[in-house]
């Protein structure tokens, strides 16, 4: 191999590019990884998925203020007023909330409403007179929206089965395009980022709404695209650096792909802090989600999707074209 240079029996530099050893700390990797999918496991079975109202039911309220309220002060005003448990963000602009409640005070209320003269009230009347008392300026309902318990229920059941459509959709594709042991390292990384996603929302008790599980297909997506850059360049290497074990091979690979992979997501985290700290309350948890999955997927397409191809003990035979039955009589003049 003239185009490389070796030191202690390893290659060090290929092509004049300095060759990182990845596949030495593979072990170490792989504990990390293990220990964070078990961690998540637990938190998921033990606490489970805070689900938002897009997937359990409740009410949204709009109101809007004549100045700009302090968001704790408006949650203590609705717990002291019956509303407990319900979620406040800022919306639009610093004088616009919108408050969530769970489907538990609305039938508390509406359970209320049937024991009471003022039975015509809807529950965004009595959020919006409680809060004028507790302010001098304008309270005003803009908009009030329910969402029933079996729509909830139907996105939830639509929203995962929709991501293991993409799991399968992606094994099926690295399949085709590369070879099966490829396909098993592309979605076990996916899998992977996927549960210490979720299991990062588990531990934290954060909401889990629709716009998260938007961030987490968008996951899936770029995780797949980091994993098929590297797997593109292990299978060139396989052919071109004939001598090479597959060790060396892969840490060429992943040495060959590292600039790539560290501006894609360099770049990618600036914009999705600029949403986590200016982009509101609203998109928090979904630019939360995104800066977690883009780090592990990142950590994922070197140490999970490349550290399986190690275990699976992948070799250039196996991205060799099959040879076709009578194709050497076709060669003969």
């Amino acid at each position: 191999m003239s185009n490389s240079k070796e030191e202690n029996g390893k290659i060090t530099e290929y092509m004049g590019k300095r060759v990182y050893d990845f596949m030495r700390w593979r072990k170490l990797a792989a504990a990390i990884s293990i220990a964070l999918v078990v961690a998540s496991l637990i938190a998921l079975a033990v606490n489970g998925l805070k689900l938002g109202l897009d997937f359990t039911g409740g009410t949204q309220i709009e109101v809007g203020y004549e100045k700009a309220p302090k968001i704790e002060d408006v949650r203590d005003q609705l717990d002291e007023a019956g509303f407990t448990g319900a979620a406040v963000v800022r919306f639009g602009s610093d004088s616009e909330l919108l408050i969530k409640l769970p489907p538990e005070i609305a039938e508390k209320q509406a359970a209320q409403n049937a024991r009471e003269a003022e039975a015509n009230d809807s529950i965004g009347d009595k959020v919006v007179a409680a809060l004028r008392q507790h302010t001098d300026g304008r309270v005003d309902l803009r908009r009030v929206e329910m969402v029933g318990p079996q729509i909830g229920e139907e996105l939830r059941d639509d929203g995962g089965l929709g991501m293991l459509f993409a799991l399968v959709v992606v094994m099926a594709y690295v399949a085709l395009r590369f070879q099966y042991k490829f396909a098993v390292g592309a979605v076990v990384a996916l899998i992977h980022d996927v549960i210490i996603v979720l299991g990062f929302f588990a531990i934290l008790r954060l909401d889990f709404d629709l716009t998260v599980l938007a961030a987490v297909l968008a996951v899936i997506g770029y995780s797949i695209n980091d994993t098929i850059v590297v797997y593109d360049r292990v299978r060139e290497n396989f052919r071109k650096v004939r001598q090479a074990s597959p060790e060396e091979v892969i840490n060429i690979s992943m040495s060959q792909t590292l600039s790539r992979t560290f501006m894609t997501s360099f770049t990618t985290l600036l914009v999705l802090w600029a949403l986590q700290f200016f982009g509101g309350e609203l998109i928090h948890n979904f630019s939360l989600a995104l800066i977690i999955g883009v780090v592990i997927g990142t950590f994922s397409s070197v140490y999970v999707a490349a550290n399986l191809l190690m275990a699976m003990k992948v070799s250039k035979e196996d991205l060799m074209p099959p040879v076709r039955e009578g194709s050497e009589l076709d060669e003969m003049p």
